[in-house]
């Protein structure tokens, strides 16, 4: 120090990635990655040149790398073979296509994923998990729902679960380069710093979810107009009391006859 002096290193922004954990998988084709149980995808990956082993060999030969961040499940990264100061940012397929989604950490993936289990819950693709997801991220009271002495004990016990997600996912937010990937890839929304908009976050989340399949249900299906105030008055006089059931169809019957 005294002959050389103080060298300052500061690390480039890839260095994020380097350093988070590593995971050793095969690109399923139109799939994507499974990481932890959950799978993960970018166009990127059906490009033909990732639907090839990876030329890595030794222990993990013939596998590619890619990298997640344990206190934010929502996404895993991917570094491009070709450039490696490029890369990828790979969405949890269970994830809307647009809209706020509260970030989420390992331990309520775990979570997630034993919920399934133990309930023996068919998944038949990634995005019903959400709606799981969202039931679990929202089964935490808002703060100012919070009761001021009744279960004290077990109300603290979850104001710093919930704490503890919360500050790991804005930690994981602002380790984050602010230009990670490409132009056209998508970046997941920050984690909302108070709890109330935290709250408003999963109620937006949970209406879009419900939307989104409400829509998906009704793809096919026409909406049917209801009948005007005139055709209803036409079918039966406003001030005539109802008949009995089914008199009324033998009355019409009888004066047909007639």
């Amino acid at each position: 120090m005294e002959q050389g002096g103080f060298d300052l290193d500061f690390p480039e922004p890839s260095f994020y990635y380097k350093v988070l954990r590593k995971h050793h998988v095969k690109i399923h084709p139109r799939r994507g990655v499974k990481i932890l149980g959950l799978w993960y995808h970018h166009p990127v990956l059906d490009e033909p040149r990732f639907q090839q082993p990876s030329a890595r060999g030794g222990k993990h030969t013939r596998q590619w790398v890619v990298r997640s961040d344990r206190r934010d499940r929502r996404q895993v990264f991917f570094q491009d073979d070709a450039d490696h100061e490029t890369w990828h940012v790979l969405r949890w397929r269970g994830l809307p296509p647009e809209g706020e989604i509260p970030a989420f950490s390992d331990k309520t993936a775990g979570s997630l994923l034993a919920h399934v289990k133990a309930n023996n819950i068919r998944i038949h693709s990634e995005s019903e998990l959400l709606e799981h997801l969202l039931g679990i991220l929202g089964s935490v009271t808002p703060v100012d729902q919070w009761p001021s002495q009744a279960k004290k004990k077990a109300g603290k016990k979850r104001r710093r679960a919930k704490a503890r997600e919360i500050t790991r996912a804005q930690a994981a937010a602002a380790d984050r380069p602010a230009a990670p990937a490409a132009a056209d890839e998508q970046v997941p929304a920050q984690m909302p710093v108070a709890w109330a908009e935290h709250a408003r976050t999963i109620d937006r989340a949970v209406d879009a979810d419900r939307r989104r399949r409400r829509e998906e249900a009704l793809a096919d299906a026409k909406p049917v107009a209801p009948a005007t105030l005139h055709e209803a008055l036409n079918r039966r006089p406003m001030f005539r009391l109802p008949p009995p059931d089914g008199s009324e169809a033998d009355t019409t019957a009888r004066e047909d006859d007639t």
